[in-house]
């Protein structure tokens, strides 16, 4: 890649939602999103397919810590 694309930061808010990766058991299929903390419910971002669209993610958002997997 000559030009690698520059990733747009953005914010969630730490104090109500945590980043995890939603994943079917079915097809295995992952989408990176956040939780909310006290609701329960999921907010989808980016489908995941690979460590790259991970990374990405990960990027985005500024994330440093593991994210965790829920089913």
């Amino acid at each position: 890649m000559l030009f690698k694309k520059k990733i747009e930061k953005k914010t969630y808010d730490k104090s109500s939602k945590k980043p995890v990766i939603k994943a079917s058991i079915c097809n295995g299929e992952q989408v990176a999103g956040f939780k909310d903390i006290n609701t329960g419910a999921f907010e989808e971002v980016m489908l995941i397919k690979n460590a790259d669209d991970l990374a990405v993610f990960k990027e985005t958002y500024d994330i440093t810590e593991e994210i965790e997997k829920i089913y």
